[in-house]
């Protein structure tokens, strides 16, 4: 149990979680001050004002938190990592509400341990009734498995107001004895409603799966991309809100790209294909079929905007050439004997370096499409990053080490341990070469000095494995993201 307001854990770094635990039953409540909300995220518990949005994170538990709860005077906060069943007292304890599967919702006397209510009557709530809330105001506010929430009255709960939100009702909480109360949906999406309209204000929302990638646009710090299991979601940094949503069904995005002069998302897709957007409104521009045999697992466009590269679970490196209304296959690199994970290009679009999980980095003469240099370690290469002054590389995997290459000849210069315990999976460089930031399977964002190679800040707070991260064309924000769905932004 967490005194509110304590000294939780040392986050060298200021951050915000775009996510919060859909999954978990009453898992958003409003603090009694009425100016925090709670919500677990993994293994956290996160605090966030609800006016400034400053959040704070509780850590401790190994597991995933399944139950959080808070004392009536706010002092206290206590969560678990055992699935609770839960159910609504009225404030006397005279009575309590359960819901059921069936869709019925039950009023049972405390003393006499006997049904005293049960409703509706005529038609049950469709899916089961999830979540119970009895606000001060009367009735009875009940959330469903199909996303209806009801407001009822009367011994026989008749429905008087009803509103629809996206995905199953998880949690239902007020704020205070304030007209307010918000909505926590299985489909990541966190909503407000006032009693008196009874209308939903969507609030924030997050991925429902592991985030796979993250791009900013050249020179733009204030929007960035995510891409996840059926979708691709643009960002407003400054207000931390989802802009846009693509949604293509039942596929997963594996990386995202924009193009320089920002006119084109590019995606790379588990069932081949590589799919272009127009990033003010989604709509759908091209489609390259049959990209690659095992799905593309890495995406980067040239500074001209004229081709594409992408790398296959094949391992095999392919060009393209993108034309106003043709898009045509120039070249097939052939080296890699498994997945490409990443794929970085150099300023003038004359070489390109690929990492692969076959423990080999390639770097490529893009002029003539032939290798120049081949770089073997026992790992399995997840990220690579070009220095900016581009006549050094940095790459990291599974061994934990991070690794700098000279690109000349392709020789270790300098070896340094990335992680302790884990995988790095995601680095990323400052626009002047002065520093590069790491992120992995040990939950750490890592921010390195580059030419002393040595930690100069450690960010706490995700409760999965880190899968990507970025530094902003600015160098304002560190936009970190996650397995467990989560989108940190860190100062």
């Amino acid at each position: 149990m967490a005194k509110f307001g304590a000294a939780l854990s040392h986050v060298s770094c200021e951050s915000h979680k775009e996510e919060f635990q859909r999954h978990v039953p009453c898992g958003l409540i409003c603090h009694p001050d009425r100016e925090h909300i709670l919500y677990p995220l993994g293994c956290t518990v996160v605090i966030q004002h609800l006016d400034t949005k400053k959040q704070s994170f509780l850590h401790g538990h190994a597991d995933n938190v399944s139950c959080v709860v808070v004392s009536r005077d706010g002092m206290y906060i206590a969560s678990g990592q055992v699935t609770c069943i839960g159910f609504k007292m009225t404030d006397d304890d005279g009575d309590f509400y359960l819901g059921t599967t069936s869709g019925d919702v039950l009023k049972v006397n405390t003393s006499s341990k006997v049904v005293t209510a049960c409703g509706p009557q005529k038609k049950k709530f469709s899916m089961g009734v999830t979540a119970l809330l009895l606000p001060k105001t009367g009735g009875l506010i009940v959330g469903t498995g199909e996303g209806t929430v009801a407001l009822c009255t009367g011994s026989d709960f008749q429905v008087k107001k009803r509103m629809r939100v996206e995905g199953a009702v998880t949690s239902l909480t007020c704020r205070g004895q304030d007209d307010q109360f918000f909505i926590g949906t299985n489909k990541g999406q966190m909503y407000r409603s006032a009693y008196a309209t009874f209308k939903e204000e969507l609030v924030a929302v997050c991925h429902t799966e592991a985030v796979n990638d993250i791009v900013f646009p050249e020179g733009h710090s204030d929007l960035f991309v995510t891409c996840s299991t059926n979708d691709i979601r643009v960002w407003y940094t400054p207000e931390r809100l989802e802009r846009l949503r693509i949604t293509v069904p039942n596929v997963t995005c594996h990386a995202v790209e924009v193009t320089r002069d920002g006119m084109v998302i590019v995606s790379a897709w588990n069932d081949g294909k590589i799919r272009t957007f127009v990033p003010a409104t989604g709509e759908p521009m091209y489609e390259i079929n049959n990209a690659h045999n095992l799905g593309v697992t890495a995406i980067a466009a040239t500074s001209d905007c004229k081709q594409i590269i992408s790398g296959g679970g094949d391992g095999q490196v392919r060009i393209w050439n993108i034309g106003e209304k043709t898009q045509k296959l120039r070249e097939v690199l052939k080296e890699h004997r498994g997945a490409v994970s990443c794929i970085k290009t150099n300023k003038n679009d004359k070489e390109g370096v690929t990492a692969s999980l076959d423990g080999t980095c390639v770097i490529w003469d893009l002029v003539r499409y032939v290798r120049k240099q081949m770089i073997l370690d026992n790992t399995l290469f997840k990220c690579v990053c070009y220095h900016p002054g581009e006549y050094q590389i940095i790459t990291s995997g599974t061994d934990r080490k991070i690794v700098y290459w000279e690109v000349l000849d392709g020789s270790a210069i300098r070896e340094v341990q990335g992680s302790l315990s884990s995988s790095i999976n995601g680095m990323d460089i400052t626009s002047d070469g002065a520093s590069f930031v790491t992120g992995g399977d040990d939950h750490l964002v890592k921010l390195w000095d580059y030419k002393e190679g040595t930690v100069t800040h450690v960010g706490v707070g995700h409760s999965g494995n880190i899968t990507r991260l970025k530094i902003c064309p600015a160098n304002k924000y560190i936009v970190s993201v996650s397995a467990d769905g989560a989108v940190l932004i860190w100062k």
